[in-house]
């Protein structure tokens, strides 16, 4: 049997032609690499290939390591393998990779979504023989409403807080979903302040990117100016000593999670909002599609409901992989994100 270009061994996703592996979770001469999420940027490889703008967010999460930038759509030789980075609008910066050999293509999404939002790269659709997906949300139970109707209950939410004298506590994972909403929310009605991981990485963002204003919270920061204000924070403040000095507060989680029924409870937030940087059922058979592949792999989320719905209701060569990847990031605190402001 013919091995596959792209296959799976105890270090990661490997290229056997090229010698380089995509995402790999155990350390490597050379990694390509497709987004700055802890699951798939690990400290170790001797060498970072990424696309340009993921390239300071992995410096500035790893430390000092060997990188290298590459743009959307330039091709990358290796041992007359053909590489090239195409967005995949998870985060800023976060890339599909595709990769073809003697005339076989496969493409690696790395995490993806379909809807645009407003601050990545939208999903660029690659036909290809061959596709490595992710499958986070792979059950039909998950179907994202708009993201314009989500921000409006969101600043909502935010307004009516305001009103009542609470300060609006959001907790978001610090690298993509706290831009994503800082993008989004109405400044008119109020300040928006930064625990210490979410402004860090923001401020790495701002590098390449422009993003509305916020103010970073430290030891100095007046707490009755934050009242009635909004404070972005990550997942690991919540409960914290830190936190507990703004009281009173309201508190919501913005995360695909909050689909589930009892999320909110789990979480002990007050609301919970339905907003993910992953695809949805609908997104990831769109994307399937839209590939006019002939084999689909899936690595992480609901793989084995998802490669069979695929395989036996669409005719797919579908089948699952183990990896090491984690999936929705926002349920895995980085240890960026347990900093204190």
């Amino acid at each position: 049997m013919k091995r596959p270009l792209l296959a799976f061994d105890e270090k990661g996703i490997f290229c056997e032609p090229a010698g380089v592996y995509l995402d790999p979770w155990r350390p490597v001469d050379k990694a390509l690499i497709t987004h700055g999420h802890s699951d798939h940027a690990r400290w170790g490889h001797r060498q970072y290939i990424t696309h340009h703008h993921n390239k300071p967010i992995i410096t500035s999460r790893l430390g000092t390591i060997s990188a290298k930038g590459i743009s959307w759509g330039e091709p990358l030789l290796v041992n007359n393998v053909k590489f090239s980075f195409h967005p995949a609008g998870h985060i800023p910066g976060s890339s599909q990779i595709r990769v073809e050999h003697k005339g076989e293509v496969w493409v690696f999404t790395g995490d993806y979504k379909l809807e645009d939002d407003g601050i990545s790269q939208p999903f660029e659709p690659i036909r290809c023989h061959g596709f490595i997906t992710e499958c986070t949300f792979g059950i039909p139970a998950f179907n994202w409403r708009p993201q314009e109707e989500v921000f409006h209950d969101i600043n909502t939410w935010w307004r009516e807080n305001k009103e009542e004298g609470n300060t609006s506590v959001l907790f978001a994972y610090s690298l993509g979903k706290a831009q994503r909403l800082l993008k989004h929310l109405d400044q008119s009605i109020g300040k928006v302040y930064t625990h210490g991981a979410i402004e860090n990485m923001t401020s790495v963002l701002r590098t390449f990117m422009e993003l509305p204003p916020t103010i970073p919270i430290n030891k100095d920061t007046p707490k009755a100016e934050i009242r009635g204000n909004l404070i972005l924070a990550p997942p690991s403040a919540h409960g914290s000593v830190w936190l507990r000095k703004f009281a009173p507060f309201v508190t919501a989680s913005a995360s695909g999670w909050m689909a589930f029924r009892g999320a909110r409870r789990r979480r002990a937030v007050d609301r919970g909002f339905v907003l993910s940087d992953h695809a949805d059922w609908s997104g990831l058979l769109k994307a399937v599609k839209a590939t006019e592949c002939e084999t689909v792999v899936t690595t992480h989320g609901y793989t084995e409901i998802f490669s069979r719905y695929l395989r036996e209701e669409l005719g797919y060569n579908a089948y699952t992989q183990h990896t090491e990847f984690e999936g929705d990031q926002e349920e895995n605190a980085s240890a960026e994100d347990k900093e204190t402001a």
